[in-house]
């Protein structure tokens, strides 16, 4: 399997609703690791807005998006500054945000595609780290991205905890 990872475009939108929709059916069928809620999070609106920022890249196995992430400044909240590894202001680091991959790709290496795509954006673009928070129950994502280099840096409430989302890992890794 040959993974191309490219922007999004309008284009791409109907499919990758779908793939959020496939993801959120699978993981309402067995253990929904992030908590995340079909027609709630993530959405085509979601998709739609990222598509519009550029910030939305697909992972295709030939014509098929097998895969997405969200590459931006923004953090979901910064409640930790000064406890990060290195000091960046928004701007000097990469937020990573809404890493999907569909069912039927999981365990076959799209998400460790998608962090190293990160990586090379980030060293790219003079970057100073990669952030990224994750959901403590998430423990499949949280396992990527330790094997991926990822620095665990806090625990924190970033405020979901009305959708029974209460406490995030804050990860960092160091962009060289």
């Amino acid at each position: 399997m040959a993974i191309e990872i490219m922007l999004g475009t309008n284009n791409d939108l109907y499919e990758i609703a779908a793939l959020y929709d496939d993801l959120n059916d699978f993981l309402e069928s067995t253990i929904n690791y992030p908590g995340w809620k079909k027609g709630v999070y993530p959405t085509k609106e979601h998709a739609e807005n990222d598509i519009n920022e550029q910030t939305l890249y697909i992972a295709k196995d030939g014509d098929k998006i097998v895969g997405s992430i969200v590459l931006n400044h923004e953090p979901e909240q910064d409640p930790v500054k000064g406890k990060w590894m290195v000091e960046a202001e928004v701007g000097e680091y990469l937020a990573i945000h809404r890493l999907v991959v569909h069912p039927n790709y999981l365990r076959c290496g799209i998400g460790v595609e998608l962090l190293t795509f990160a990586d090379k954006f980030a060293k790219a673009n003079n970057l100073k780290a990669i952030r990224l928070d994750v959901y403590e129950g998430n423990s499949a994502a949280i396992r990527t991205y330790e094997k991926c280099g990822y620095t665990y840096i806090d625990t924190v409430d970033i405020g979901l905890g009305h959708f029974g989302l209460d406490w995030f890992r804050l990860y960092e890794k160091l962009v060289f």
